[in-house]
């Protein structure tokens, strides 16, 4: 079994709804993932827009899931520390917003962009303190990703 990622508001290349970008609720979108890699120790998850106008932008940096995680629920907590979430243990970094947790898509008016949900099984927990940006996750990540799951939204905002 393929390790996939998915989430019930949207399939993989269509249009993220409105309830998860800042022009609704700004909540992030459930997410549920299937055939992790054997010896995975903990989860990450990257999500960001490669389309900005100023280069990647990073909308949600969340580690140290724990391995028995299989699910986010929708509108996770915008907090750096997720006690209560797949078993505790996990935190949040600083997105590219300067704040913990989800922050949802919010392009300029125009052509879509394409949103990455990047899920990386690891073969242990990083050794990070909550709040890390995403250079730093990628960084301590190297050398323990065990694979990787993706699933890609798009979403154009009107023009007002």
């Amino acid at each position: 079994m393929a390790f996939s990622l998915s989430s019930t508001a949207f399939q993989n290349g269509t249009a993220i709804p409105v309830k998860h970008t800042c022009d609704g609720a700004d909540v992030s979108p459930p997410l549920a993932w299937s055939g992790g890699p054997p010896g995975a120790a903990a989860f990450a998850l990257i999500a960001d827009d490669p389309d900005a106008p100023g280069g990647t932008w990073v909308h949600w940096v969340l580690y140290n899931l724990p391995a028995t995680a299989t699910a986010l629920p929708e509108n996770v907590a915008k907090t750096e520390l997720l006690p209560d979430l797949g078993g505790g243990g996990a935190l949040q970094g600083r997105n590219d917003f300067r704040h913990a947790g989800y922050g949802g898509p919010c392009p300029p008016p125009g052509p879509a962009h394409r949103y990455f949900f990047k899920l990386y099984a690891l073969d242990a927990a990083l050794k990070l303190k909550a709040g890390a940006p995403k250079p730093d996750v990628e960084a301590a990540m190297k050398g323990h990703v065990l694979g990787t799951a993706q699933l890609v939204g798009t979403y154009a905002r009107q023009k007002r």
